[in-house]
């Protein structure tokens, strides 16, 4: 039986308390792998073996931490920071679906997804930052202080408006997508000579929003319309602002404008930089929520459309109206999947340009990232740049590549250069072709279109 994980020599960092115990965890979820594709699958044994992984990934933060420490690494208080998040928020959340589904295989495999992803994406970069080879993609979040204090007021309001338990499933919430959701941004400003401004999205859960929202309103249906979307923004505003109540002059800002966003534009502003705030919650069953405080710097004004009071009625049913015809023409036309992976935010905006006419288009900019998108969305191509920082293109195939599932997945290198020695180098690979990145556009739209119709470039 082939691992799911193979071991490769860019997940070294060159300090070998650290490297060891990357190795020990690869092997230990390929074994966990392994006891998941039983046909007779021993619970027990299951459950022995997450116990077993749990311990040593502990054993593992606390050696991690303890090197950091002894050369003084900056960036120790947030990289502690990550692995308490991981092992206090992600760990249980997952724990709790094993033990609710009886260590089902659906559970079983989410668990293993998420924890393979972690570790794979954490080794390739914030491990990495510990010896110079990159910088961390979250050095941006507020002081531990200060977030766990937000948390509180957060999960108590949650409570007190709709009677539901909530707790942190991640305190370095990405942008994915979780389930059907309702993307909705906020923009605060204090008034005087030089205003500071803090601005909020929030993304629900289209069930939790009926589960709450919907339900105080009486509404017997699942689906979102104009009614519930005006009630969800206005307790939206009091939500946000109970929030803001709680910070340093929290009081003195006043709302300026309101935008309900797509799923595609709220990655937009994800794509630009990590934001300060990024809290992923569930509610116990009832829906999963985030909140988000984005730089202001960040949200360009063609982004979404202002929800003016006067204009509220119409840009909400256009909203829904635009939602609904994406709907229908994903379903209609069951357009193809394309993940773009790519360092330069200009390629990737205009790839998605390029593309997102005839094909669903998302958007990365690493190879960590590009894996767990990979696993979550299991697309039809994959555009890879050939040359990233940190991890390069080869490398983000070869990792592609160590997972069963993904080893025939279509990747097609995105690339300032074709010589022969790269050529030869990824070979062994199997990827799909190459894209010179100089070509005309419409001549890589071409070659992409043959492609996905004949499987060739």
């Amino acid at each position: 039986m082939e691992n799911r994980l193979v071991w490769k020599d860019e997940y070294l960092i060159g300090v070998d308390v650290i490297d060891k115990e990357h190795q020990r965890l690869i092997k230990i979820i390929n074994k966990l792998f392994a006891f998941g594709e039983e046909e007779k699958r021993n619970q027990r044994t299951c459950q022995e073996g997450i116990k077993f992984f749990n311990a040593h990934a502990m054993k593992h933060f606390e050696d991690e931490e303890a090197y950091m420490a002894s050369i003084r690494y900056e960036g120790l208080k947030h990289h502690r920071h990550l692995h308490r998040d991981f092992r206090e928020n992600t760990l249980p959340a997952l724990y709790q679906e094993l033990e609710d589904s009886g260590y089902s295989p659906e559970a079983v495999d989410h668990f293993l997804g998420v924890c393979a992803g972690w570790l794979i994406g954490h080794t390739l970069t914030e491990d990495q930052a510990i010896v110079g080879r990159g910088c961390s993609k979250w050095g941006q979040l507020l002081p531990e202080k200060e977030l766990d204090a937000m948390k509180k007021v957060i999960i108590q309001l949650v409570f007190e408006m709709f009677q539901l338990e909530s707790q942190v499933v991640s305190e370095a919430y990405g942008g994915e997508k979780f389930g059907q959701g309702v993307y909705y941004w906020l923009s605060y400003e204090t008034a005087g000579p030089e205003p500071k401004r803090q601005d909020v999205m929030m993304v629900f859960e289209e069930r939790l929003l009926v589960n709450t929202v919907g339900k105080a309103l009486g509404v017997k249906t699942n689906k979102v319309d104009s009614m519930l979307i005006h009630a969800a923004r206005y307790t939206a505003r009091q939500f946000v602002s109970g929030v803001m109540e709680h910070l340093p002059q929290g009081d003195s800002y006043e709302l300026k404008e309101e935008k309900l966003l797509t799923f595609d534009q709220f990655q937009q502003v994800f794509d630009r930089e990590p934001p300060q705030v990024s809290l992923l919650f569930n509610t116990g069953g009832a829906g999963y929520f985030a909140y988000c405080a984005i730089a202001p710097q960040l949200l360009q004004s063609t982004i979404g459309g202002p929800v003016e009071n006067q204009e509220a009625m119409r840009e909400v049913e256009k909203y829904l109206s635009r939602r609904k015809e994406l709907a229908e023409e994903a379903e209609a036309a069951q357009r193809k999947k394309i993940l773009v992976v790519d360092d330069s935010a200009t390629i990737r905006l205009g790839m998605k340009k390029l593309l997102e006419g005839d094909y669903e288009v998302s958007v990365v900019d690493s190879g960590a990232a590009a894996f767990r998108s990979i696993t979550l969305e299991q697309p039809d191509l994959v555009l890879l740049d050939y040359e990233m920082p940190v991890c390069d293109g080869r490398q983000t195939l070869e990792m592609l590549r160590s997972v069963k599932e993904f080893e025939n997945t279509p990747v097609i290198f995105l690339t300032g250069r074709r010589d022969r020695e790269s050529m030869i180098n990824v070979m062994p690979l199997n990827p799909a072709g190459y894209l010179l990145k100089h070509l005309k556009q419409d001549e890589i739209k071409a070659k992409i279109d043959n492609f996905m119709e004949k499987g060739q470039i």
